[in-house]
């Protein structure tokens, strides 16, 4: 649920708007903080995490973490995409990040997470997820959003199933990692899907 009103605009006019701070039953996303910049470093850096996703560089070097949460504000006000830190609501713990990739002109977005090793197998990148895709639909008023994973990590497909996505299919030899290209697993849910429409 949102605390705030402020959302993307649909139209093609940028418009400075606030992010809002989401809230679920064990979580808060909200925007991330320059003082979070080393918890990021120290997370995302875990070569753990970096083997698991497509965009997480390794090494994390210094600095990178600084700079990715500086584009953030100028990302969403521009309505290019909504990214939050998940953190646990009872001690502000920083998790991971969840955010949408917006493509304005079709009104669809690709989700995408992480979460930090130690906090794997919690549930919280999935009760994220649910709640960035109720905010895409509710508050962005997107007609789908999508996902993909690394083929080698059904963990993460096993969140997007559980957020509600349907897998489309596999991309073959899609990406790029550590010099090697690598299958991608798609998901994805329409909007009418996700509302009961």
């Amino acid at each position: 649920m949102s605390k705030a009103t402020d959302d993307l605009q649909p139209a093609s006019e940028v418009v400075a708007v606030s992010q809002p701070i989401l809230e679920t039953g064990r979580l808060v996303l909200r925007p991330f903080r320059a003082g979070d910049a080393a918890m990021v470093q120290e997370l995302a850096g875990d070569r753990r995490v970096a083997e698991m996703t497509s965009n997480v560089p390794h090494p994390y070097e210094d600095g990178m973490a600084e700079h990715w949460i500086a584009t953030l504000g100028a990302g969403y006000a521009e309505g290019a995409q909504a990214t939050f830190a998940i953190t646990r609501r009872d001690d502000d713990m920083l998790v991971g990040a969840v955010g949408l990739r917006i493509d304005r002109s079709s009104r669809e977005a690709e989700l995408g997470y992480w979460t930090g090793a130690p906090f794997w197998n919690r549930g919280y990148a999935t009760e994220a997820a649910k709640a960035l895709l109720g905010f895409g639909f509710r508050e962005l008023a997107l007609t789908a959003i999508t996902a993909a994973h690394l083929a080698r990590n059904p963990a993460s497909g096993r969140v997007m199933q559980k957020a509600g996505m349907r897998r489309e299919g596999t991309v073959r030899r899609s990406t790029r990692t550590a010099g090697e290209y690598e299958d991608l697993i798609a998901y994805r849910i329409r909007r009418e899907d996700w509302l009961g429409e």
